[in-house]
């Protein structure tokens, strides 16, 4: 679908199956400019202007909301493929050294996917193709949006290439350096190579994906982790007897090249078009080419936060076989609200961006000020169930074939004090699209979270020893926390010609956080006690996942958290129609 924050509706326009917008894009009444003549009067252009403001304010609401659904649906859906995914790795392989070396690969695409599909090119790219939308849609000769693609496409395409083959000739010494403890190295070697494989295939899809998201099209990117989850999952059951775990590598690889398929035809309809995807505004918005500078301190800041999964991995190593594995499972189901949370901030960002680029630096800084209460109210929602149903989660998802009882109480232990870190890891999310969405260098970010890695590594390395894979994740937990602390700080005051061009409202901004704070240890607290009522794994999940919720909500209406009553009526709406067919 294709989403156009602060388009009015035009009566012809509609989206079709695909996701494309049909019909002209409509200039805002509120900055429409009136002929000399034409008018009634300095009230009654007032009073219309207002109106006509309200008017398109509330479609634009209505777009980003169906953008957030079918961008959380999809995310949604690749979520549950990749605990498929989990599952199937759990039952063919287990917890054994098999599946520690191919967790030791998996770094490749774990980074890799960082770096060019999430936190890395999306920040960088997705303010430089909105500020050439933005030239197109005043009208400049040729075709902006097309010209920076011809300018950054190819050169990026070789760095990707030779990225991937530099990371699948150093194999052998990436593995000695991620794990240095493990008992033969070489299925690890093997699984790395094959990985590396997808670094290609990653860059060429988190390109597409930024350029698409400016656009505002979320169906096609929103869809690369089911094609990705899918590749993997086809992979290991077609190819797991003959080629053991090095066919769930070999799936990556197939999984990232499905990435760049279920994107390419919506990618062409919008390069192909010259249609404005959204509307000329008053702003003048300047040509800013994608800096070098921007590219390294975005690139680096989410190779830095990703450094984490190495830190836990090679104090891991140390430690008994299937260690690796009980943090892998804990982190892929404890991150799940986390992901679902930073939804808001995917649909919401490329708003933000093209409100800097049209100089409205104040809808950008509410904006965001909104993102980081709602995200936070999802994530705290996950993190409470997380916490309170841990062991009926890891029971139902993974304890079958080579995934044993006692697998499930070490697995389930550290998930729950990996979660502690969650709203930490969705404050970083949503606060680092804002240093960045200026299409402008900060180096701050990656300050602030060499600070965090630092406090997770020597936190972790003194936690290991006396409490194990439950110290490291302790660890990562206070570090980020630290980190999104320190992220938050630095946005108390905009300078002049900073980079992120706004200011956010520190106090106001944590009386708000605090809010679905208290709710959200209340709500975790009645969910354990309910989750231990029942013998049975599935009515313990459930009850434990009710009660977080039902109170979690009830506590957030009668604290006022912001947005919770907007929430339930939005809620009852999407209900109302999905029960009456109506809703598209």
């Amino acid at each position: 679908m294709t989403v156009v924050p602060s388009q009015s509706p035009v009566p012809d326009t509609d989206p079709d199956p695909d996701g494309d917008t049909v019909g002209a894009a409509a200039v805002p009444a509120a900055r429409a400019v009136t002929p000399a003549g034409h008018g009634t009067g300095p009230a009654s252009a007032s009073a219309s202007a207002s109106a006509s403001a309200s008017a398109s304010a509330s479609a634009s609401g209505k777009f980003l909301a169906r953008a957030a659904l079918v961008t959380a649906s999809l995310s949604i859906a690749g979520s549950l493929l990749g605990l498929v995914r989990d599952q199937s790795l759990a039952r063919l392989f287990g917890a054994g050294s098999d599946t520690d070396a191919f967790l030791v690969a998996w770094t490749v695409p774990e980074i890799g996917a960082t770096l060019l599909i999430e936190d890395g090119l999306a920040i960088a790219l997705i303010p430089a193709f909105s500020m050439a939308l933005a030239r197109r849609a005043r009208g400049e000769p040729g075709d902006p949006v097309r010209a920076l693609v011809a300018a950054t496409l190819p050169r990026l395409c070789l760095a990707f290439a030779a990225t991937a083959a530099l990371v699948a000739a150093a194999a052998p010494f990436l593995v000695q350096v991620l794990a240095p403890g493990l008992p033969d190295p070489r299925p690890a070697v093997d699984c790395t190579r094959l990985t590396a494989i997808s670094l290609l295939a990653f860059g060429i899809a988190g390109y597409c994906s930024a350029a698409l998201r400016a656009h505002r099209c979320f169906v096609a990117p929103g869809a690369i982790y089911v094609a990705y989850n899918t590749g993997i999952i086809a992979a290991m059951f077609l190819l797991g007897r003959t080629w053991g775990v090095r066919a769930a590598a070999a799936g990556v690889a197939v999984g990232g090249c499905l990435m760049v398929l279920v994107q390419l035809p919506s990618l062409w309809r919008q390069l192909a078009s010259r249609t404005p995807a959204v509307e000329a505004t008053a702003g003048d918005a300047q040509e800013r080419p994608v800096r070098l500078a921007l590219i390294a301190a975005v690139l680096l800041f989410a190779l830095c936060r990703q450094s984490q999964v190495l830190v836990e991995r090679f104090l891991a190593s140390s430690l008994p076989s299937g260690a690796i594995s009980h943090l892998n499972y804990a982190q892929k189901v404890a991150q799940i609200p986390m992901t679902l949370s930073l939804m808001v901030c995917t649909v919401t960002f490329p708003v933000v961006a093209r409100a800097l680029a049209d100089g409205d630096t104040d809808r950008a800084r509410d904006r965001v000020e909104r993102d980081l209460v709602l995200s936070s109210c999802v994530v705290l929602t996950g993190m409470g169930a997380v916490i309170a149903c841990a062991p009926q989660m890891i029971e139902l998802l993974f304890q079958r074939g080579a995934f044993t009882a006692s697998d499930t109480v070490a697995t389930s232990d550290v998930m729950r004090v990996y979660a502690l870190g969650l709203l930490g890891q969705t404050l970083v999310g949503t606060l680092v699209r804002s240093y960045f969405s200026a299409g402008r260098p900060s180096w701050y970010p990656l300050a602030v979270m060499v600070a965090g890695i630092t406090a997770t590594s020597v936190i972790g390395a003194v936690a290991v020893r006396p409490w194990g894979v439950a110290g490291i994740a302790a660890a990562n937990a206070f570090g980020i926390t630290v980190t999104a602390a320190l992220l938050l700080t630095g946005l108390r005051a905009s300078r002049r010609g900073s980079p992120h061009g706004f200011s956010l409202r520190l106090r106001p901004v944590l009386a708000e956080l605090s809010r679905p704070v208290l709710a959200a240890a209340v709500a975790t607290a009645a969910g354990a006690f309910a989750a231990s009522r029942f013998a049975s794994p599935v009515a313990g999940l459930a009850a434990g996942v009710l009660s977080v919720t039902g109170v979690f909500a009830a506590l957030s209406l009668a604290l006022g958290v912001q947005g919770s009553a907007s929430a339930v009526r939005s809620v009852r709406t999407v209900t109302r129609r999905l029960t009456h067919g109506r809703f598209r």
